[in-house]
């Protein structure tokens, strides 16, 4: 089926619960006008629809070719790439400084949602290249700026980032590449860097790769780590390229999913370039500061990631609502003349539920987190500075690991829904399932989020952010329980649901500031279980925040399906996933029992 992406869906997070008007009324959005804004996200699903959405399929069928050292793109995707930054989206939050379009976070977040939808493998491309303009942005010279981010944001050039190597997973301290400084300031690198996403391909001029590595006298361990700059081509003083770097891709990774997007090998210091033995490299800020300057570039992935799984959970919905209408399967339980379409049948519904629950509660979580980083940076109050930036840095690792994991349940009971034709790969149906399930992998496994989550979320401020999120939850409870009219008994009850489960999270808070100390395996043992519970809060949160905007517009005579849609949605979020919480709750609890016994398990 062809892909649509859910504009009112999103205006409506946008207006109603991600505060859009209060970020245009933000210092240096004065140019960017309502008006603007709805025409950005009508190009941007016309793009989409037409352009990138219909080379999905042929991502996964005909998946990027390696021969010699050179990528062959997915056919079309060439042609899609040069759409894509000839409309200007590349440089869209990007600072008008370099040639970007200086447009806030939360209008950039939809269109990076809508692109991922599209085309998954297409759009992780620009993905990588929008984090490393940021990183250049907040730690590059003045002189890496101007040479590097104008191609980056026009599309001539885009970027990566290298950090993984064979024996260097998440623990970077053991990364072996080498930098050696030259006489003339540049360094020379050696090395193998692998899962490279874009690390080779054809659809720009050339490849700035931004690489981690460590120079001769380094000190041991991740206080070692330098950064560096190293195109494929080198680069001019006046941008020209000129000789081809000694970095050679020697092969793509055989992938479950996202077969579209090349993910490579790379060897740095091989000997097949045109510069001699050694890549040249640029020094990135100071020596042994490049793990600190590569988060910058890791978190903006994080955030992008996260968004990734709302749009493989669109994506699934859409193809399973549509199949779940259109085939005619057995007769209602409560009787009827005929085979009904399976949507009718209560299962099939409830998972329709779910995953339409899960698709727009974190859209709506990621969307007002963008809201939140739009005001950490242009707010013209000190202290609404510093308090946005702490929302959204605590919303970070609930953007990324609970859209992610929840992607891969969606598309999981997308194929369900499907029955036997999901498992056949005509349907299109499991092709989702297996691009999600890298989601809450790549850039930071979810257990690496829930790390963060416990030890720089939570611990390290006593909970404050997590507490004021719980008491705004309470306040959305007090509303609901107020309403009135057509649909207050469903509002009640999604009040009873977020109310209990407002009382589990600010139970698994106080559990994990009591006994991290004391026990620090245990707390870490729930913490997977605990990052979950907050997303489901705060999806639940979310949901229930637009049932009450919906009811609003219901009460004041609105006949728009989409209104009911919202509240039917909202319902269902609150019967089959919020509960939820209450068993992850007592994940995190006994913790500390379960790691005692998980270390008396023989392996």
């Amino acid at each position: 089926m062809s892909y649509q992406v859910p504009i009112q869906d999103i205006r409506f997070i946008l207006r109603e619960l991600a505060d859009l008007d209060g970020v245009l009324a933000l210092p240096g959005y004065e140019e960017v006008s309502d008006d603007l804004v709805d025409a950005v996200l009508e190009e941007n699903a016309r793009f989409v629809e037409q352009e990138i959405a219909p080379l999905n399929r042929a991502g996964d069928t005909q998946p990027a070719r390696w021969r010699d050292g050179e990528v062959t793109t997915t056919p079309g995707f060439k042609a899609a790439f040069q759409a894509f930054v000839q409309g200007g989206w590349q440089g869209l939050p990007h600072e008008t400084e370099f040639g970007g379009q200086g447009l806030p976070k939360l209008v950039a977040a939809p269109v990076t949602e809508s692109i991922n939808a599209g085309n998954l493998a297409f759009s992780l491309c620009p993905l990588l290249t929008d984090g490393v303009i940021e990183a250049l942005t907040m730690v590059g010279s003045d002189t890496q700026k101007a040479l590097y981010i104008p191609p980056l944001l026009e599309g001539r050039w885009t970027g990566t980032m290298n950090l993984t190597e064979p024996q260097a997973g998440s623990d970077l301290a053991l990364l072996k590449t080498r930098a050696v400084r030259q006489e003339d300031g540049s360094y020379r690198l050696t090395g193998q860097k692998i899962f490279i996403t874009y690390g080779d391909h054809d659809m720009a001029e050339n490849i700035i790769h931004l690489v981690l590595a460590r120079t001769p006298d380094a000190p041991k361990g991740v206080k070692g780590i330098s950064l560096f700059i190293v195109p494929k081509h080198l680069v001019g003083d006046t941008g020209e390229l000129g000789a081809r770097n000694d970095v050679y891709c020697a092969s793509l990774e055989h992938k479950l999913g996202i077969h579209g997007s090349p993910t490579a090998v790379l060897l740095y210091g091989s000997g097949k370039g045109e510069v001699g033995e050694g890549a040249v490299g640029y020094l990135i800020g100071e020596e042994n500061r490049g793990l600190e300057y590569m988060f910058i570039m890791m978190n903006a992935a994080r955030y992008a990631v996260g968004l990734q799984g709302v749009a493989i959970s669109e994506r699934a919905l859409q193809h399973a609502t549509a199949y779940a209408a259109d085939r005619i399967q057995g007769n209602a339980l409560e009787g009827s003349a005929g085979p009904v379409a399976i949507a009718h049948h209560p299962d099939v519904a409830r998972m329709l539920g779910v995953m339409r629950g899960l698709a727009e509660g974190t859209r709506a979580v990621a969307y007002v987190a963008a809201g939140y980083r739009d005001k950490a940076a242009h707010a013209s109050d000190p202290d609404i500075r510093a308090l946005a930036k702490a929302i959204y840095e605590y919303s970070v690792p609930i953007v990324k690991a609970f859209s992610t994991e929840s992607s891969v349940e969606v598309a999981s009971l997308g194929v369900q829904v499907h029955g036997g034709m999901g498992f056949i790969e005509e349907t299109g149906a499991a092709q989702y399932y297996r691009d999600a399930r890298i989601l809450p992998i790549y850039e930071g496994t979810t257990a690496i989020q829930a790390n963060d989550f416990i030890g720089r979320k939570i611990v390290r401020d006593a909970g404050q952010v997590a507490l004021a999120q719980i008491a705004g939850m309470r306040d959305t409870v007090a509303a609901l329980q107020a309403a009135s009219g057509a649909h207050a008994e469903a509002l009640n009850l999604v009040a009873g649901q977020l109310q209990a489960a407002a009382q589990a999270y600010e139970t698994a808070i106080g559990f994990v500031l009591a006994h991290v100390r004391e026990d620090i395996r245990g707390v870490f043992t729930g913490s997977v279980p605990c990052l979950m519970l907050a997303g489901t809060a705060h999806a639940g949160w979310q949901l229930a925040r637009a049932a009450l905007a919906a009811a609003e517009a219901i009460g004041q005579g609105s006949t728009d399906a989409f209104y009911l849609n919202k509240i039917a949605t909202a319902v269902q979020y609150a019967v089959h996933v919020l509960p939820r919480v209450q068993a992850l709750n007592a994940s995190v609890q006994q913790g500390g029992l379960a790691n005692q016994y998980a270390s008396q398990i023989q392996i």
